[in-house]
């Protein structure tokens, strides 16, 4: 076969070291836990400073939505990176071999933390929780329930055992918030901190601001 007949290889392009490290990778996770809006304004922020979302999203949580914001689906969804099913196990995230800095579930329901600290994940959710205690890399649970049964609280004992960090959104009165949207910036800023993760979001104490 004459070489100018031949087809052209296909190139493959070379990923970034953010592809290839998972450093620039967050998945976030929304659950039907009362609070959507602090994984709406994670995913907000998060675009802003340049960085990578996965988005998981309950159906439960599509329904919180609608009762507590006037926001789309669709334009929740529009945040982030990539979305994917809840019921899609075989997505990205599913796998350990899918690097990522982590994960957020903001907010995050007691069905969703009792399935991550029991290891029954029966949802796309769950497992990515699942994959990135694993992989040891950092899981964030915003839990948010009120009040706390003693089942509740030996759950999250059981998760936090594992290495899940258990951060319920709780404001931070000293900065003084004018606003539901200041209290809610201070908590979004004070999880990603925890990821070394600073988007100019906190009153941080003892300091000049």
């Amino acid at each position: 076969m004459a070489a100018a007949s031949r087809k052209p290889k296909k190139t493959i392009p070379k990923p970034t070291r953010s592809d290839r490290t998972g450093s620039n990778r967050l998945i976030v996770g929304i659950s039907g836990a009362s609070g959507v809006v602090y994984g709406v304004r994670l995913l907000e922020v998060l675009k802003d400073a340049g960085f990578e979302t996965h988005l998981v999203m309950s159906k439960s949580a599509e329904i919180t939505l609608a009762y507590e914001t006037d926001l789309k689906i669709a334009a929740v969804k529009a945040l982030a990176h990539t979305v994917y099913p809840n019921s899609d196990i075989a997505a990205a995230i599913s796998s350990g071999s899918f690097k990522t800095r982590g994960m957020i579930i903001a907010p995050c329901s007691i069905r969703t933390v009792s399935e991550i600290a029991t290891g029954v994940t029966s949802s796309l959710m769950s497992r990515a929780a699942d994959v990135v205690l694993k992989e040891r890399r950092r899981l964030v649970l915003m839990v948010r329930e009120s009040p706390l049964h003693t089942g509740h609280l030996r759950t999250l004992t059981t998760a936090s055992e594992i290495g899940a960090i258990i951060a319920p959104p709780l404001p931070g009165f000293y900065a003084k918030p004018e606003t539901i949207a200041d209290m809610v910036d201070h908590t979004v800023g004070r999880v990603l901190d925890l990821f070394d993760i600073d988007v100019g979001l906190v009153r941080r104490w003892g300091e000049a601001q």
